[in-house]
C-alpha cells in the first residue's frame, strides 16, 4: 500500500561539497519541484545508513555497500550516483611513519598483511569504503572513527592508519600524511569499472509516480549544478573543509559528472560487480536484486 504523501519530504545527505553541489538547485528553489518541498537533513553517511535501514528519510544518500540491508524499504534512484572512477577512498600513513618497502610499493600482499597488523580508523562498518578495503584485505584491524576525525586519529596515534572519503583524498599530503592504497585506483586496475561509492534511494511505500516525479526532481537538481558550475561550487564551499575554490571545483568534478545524472550502463554493472564479488567475499549477506526507479 503506498503511503499517504507528505507534506514535507525529508532528503537526507552528507556535509560535504559533492551532495552540497548536487542539491543545490533545490536547496536554493531554482528548479520546479512541482509542488514538493523537502528538508534538507546533512548527516554523515554512516548515520544516513543506519537511518536507512529503518526507514526513517523518504530519500537519502546511501552506500553502495550498505544498499543490500535497505532493499526491502527503499528503491535507488537512477541519479545521485558517487563514482570512484580510477581514484577513491585511500588508506593513508602519516608521512614519518616507517613503512616496509613492499608495502610503500603498494604490493597487495604486504598491505594487506600490514593492515592486520596495525590499526585503521576507518569512517564507518556500512560504507562502501570499508566493504572495498574489506575486498583488498580481508582481516583488517579497525576502529570506527567519524570520518572528519581520522586525521587526527591517526595523527595522534590512536591508529597507525585511516581510511580516508571525501575531501581528505585532496588534501592528505598537504597534511601530512602518505598514501598506502587508493581503492579506486585499484578496483579500476582490477575490474575495468569504476567504484561504486555512494547512490541515492527513495522509499518504496510512496505511489510509482511519486517516486517517478522524485527521481526526476532529482535529475533536475544535478544539471541545474552542472550547467551553472560557479554558483552550485560557491553554494558548496562552507561544506568544502579545507579547499580553496578551485580544489572543491576538482574534488565536486570527482563525484558529480555523467554518472551521477545517470548511472548507465558501466554504473550499474559496477554495482552489480562490487556486490557480487562482496557477496563471493561472504562480506554481505547474499548476492543483491537491485531495484531502481525507471
Amino acid at each position: 500500500m503506498a503511503a499517504d504523501l507528505p507534506e514535507v519530504f525529508t532528503l537526507g545527505h552528507s556535509p560535504d561539497p559533492d551532495d552540497a553541489f548536487m542539491f543545490y538547485a533545490l536547496a536554493a528553489n531554482k528548479i520546479d519541484t512541482h509542488g514538493y518541498k523537502f528538508e534538507h537533513i546533512l548527516q554523515d553517511i554512516e548515520t544516513l545508513n543506519q537511518r536507512a535501514e529503518r526507514g526513517e528519510l523518504h530519500i537519502s544518500a546511501v552506500s553502495i555497500g550498505a544498499v543490500g540491508s535497505v532493499l526491502d524499504k527503499y528503491a535507488l534512484l537512477p541519479n545521485g550516483a558517487s563514482m570512484g572512477d580510477g581514484y577513491g577512498p585511500m588508506v593513508i600513513a602519516k608521512a614519518e611513519t616507517d613503512l616496509p618497502d613492499d608495502v610503500k610499493a603498494g604490493e597487495q600482499g604486504a598491505v594487506g598483511a600490514w593492515l592486520k597488523q596495525h590499526k585503521v580508523a576507518i569512517p564507518g562498518l556500512k560504507t562502501s569504503a570499508f566493504l572495498a578495503l574489506r575486498l583488498y584485505a580481508l582481516e583488517v584491524n579497525y576502529d570506527v572513527v567519524p570520518f572528519d576525525e581520522i586525521f587526527d586519529a591517526v595523527r595522534s596515534g590512536r591508529a597507525d592508519a585511516g581510511l580516508i572519503i571525501h575531501e581528505g583524498q585532496l588534501t592528505y599530503e598537504k597534511e601530512g600524511f602518505v598514501k598506502i592504497v587508493d581503492l579506486g585506483e585499484w578496483w579500476k586496475n582490477k575490474t575495468g569499472l569504476p567504484l561504486p561509492l555512494g547512490g541515492n534511494i527513495v522509499r518504496k511505500d510512496l505511489d510509482r509516480e511519486v517516486r517517478k516525479e522524485l527521481s526526476d526532481i532529482m535529475r533536475a537538481s544535478i544539471e541545474y549544478g552542472l550547467a551553472h558550475r560557479a554558483d552550485a561550487v560557491a553554494h558548496s564551499m562552507p561544506l568544502a573543509r579545507g579547499l580553496d575554490v578551485p580544489l572543491a571545483d576538482k574534488f565536486i568534478g570527482m563525484y558529480v559528472n555523467e554518472y551521477t545524472r545517470d548511472y548507465g550502463d558501466v554504473g550499474r554493472r559496477a554495482i552489480h560487480e562490487f556486490l557480487a564479488a562482496a557477496s563471493e567475499a561472504g562480506l554481505i549477506p547474499a548476492p543483491v536484486s537491485l531495484e531502481f526507479v525507471e
